[in-house]
């Protein structure tokens, strides 16, 4: 394991920060009780971007390093991170096998679909059972082995100390942007699903000298599920980074999940709307939607009150037009 973060072999996807926007209408819109920003990770410019690129550039650096020649991971049939893997490794110019979550549908769904036109090899389990697909993806993995390939595995959304370290990096790079800006950031409200995000951001934002707090909206498991790997991989950013973050910082918000990950809530599709016809921005409607109803609620709950809040836009946009778990389209 490299012992400082510079030393993390890392392979460039994007030549630019992603956009840092105020929010003028959404905050009015709220009283004005607080000043609201976006980080728009959505623009990054690969495959409809997403913030799973920052993870990826740190991933792809230690597959090649390592010597890989094909990428194996593993989501949902509308993963962010599964588009954006396929479309990294086109890059890289490295096969890309996905293994996704089934049922397979007729047609196929836009997620399969776009990953099939970025050259991804897709292996689709026949239902939604984790545990099928966990297996399939320990068979393909042992079947590119013994086929003589050299791939890299690559978890489930790309969390793990080395894609978190992506995070810290896209911390340096917003603390910058506010500087330049003479923004001053209170908090920074961002969707957690396998904790990367969150973690790398707060410890790049202590790394940094910021006092902000990162407030997770957990879209996938809750809290008390997501708490403890946020925990372990603050250790392991802190061998990175020198800086130590009391767990006791940690911040998770659990009133949004809903049902559980990929179901749509009447919250997440309000809070979708609402930033749409203030702002024009689209987010996804199950992942960054979610978020933003946590945000909201906060906001008009008086918790930042006179607070400059910065809102994290993880992409994830073809989503949008996903059908879901529930039956209905994602939109």
């Amino acid at each position: 394991m490299a012992r400082s973060l510079s030393e993390l072999p890392r392979l460039p996807l994007f030549d630019g920060p992603s956009p840092l926007a105020p929010l003028p209408r959404l905050s009015a819109a709220l009283g004005g009780r607080a000043t609201l920003w976006i980080k728009r990770e959505d623009l990054l410019p690969l495959a409809f971007g997403g913030n799973k690129l920052r993870n990826l550039e740190m991933l792809l650096g230690a597959a090649l390093a390592e010597g890989a020649d094909c990428l194996v991971t593993a989501g949902r049939r509308w993963s962010n991170h599964c588009r954006l893997t396929a479309a990294a490794g086109a890059v890289a110019g490295l096969d890309v096998h996905l293994v996704l979550s089934g049922p397979p549908t007729d047609p196929p769904n836009p997620g399969r679909r776009l990953d099939e036109l970025l050259g991804a090899t897709v292996h689709q389990a026949v239902t939604a059972d984790r545990a099928e697909r966990d297996d399939l993806f320990e068979q393909v993995v042992a079947d590119l082995r013994a086929a003589g390939r050299r791939p890299y595995p690559i978890g489930v959304g790309g969390g793990g100390v080395v894609g978190a370290a992506g995070q810290v990096r896209a911390a340096a790079e917003v603390l910058a942007q506010a500087l330049e800006r003479s923004i001053e950031l209170d908090a920074v409200v961002v969707p957690s699903a396998t904790g990367a995000t969150q973690a790398g951001l707060l410890a790049g934002l202590r790394a940094g000298g910021s006092r902000a707090s990162v407030v997770g909206v957990a879209v996938a498991h809750p809290p008390d599920e997501l708490r403890s790997t946020i925990e372990s991989l603050l250790v392991e950013l802190g061998d990175l980074t020198g800086v130590r973050v009391d767990t006791a910082e940690i911040e998770l918000d659990g009133d949004w999940l809903g049902p559980g990950y990929g179901r749509p809530t009447p919250e997440a599709s309000d809070a979708s709307r609402f930033l749409a016809r203030t702002e024009g921005i689209l987010v996804d409607p199950i992942y960054t939607a979610k978020a933003l109803a946590g945000l909201i609620a906060a906001v008009r709950g008086g918790r930042f009150d006179r607070r400059t809040v910065l809102f994290w836009h993880a992409g994830g946009l073809p989503g949008l037009f996903e059908p879901l778990d529930d039956g209905s389209p994602a939109g």
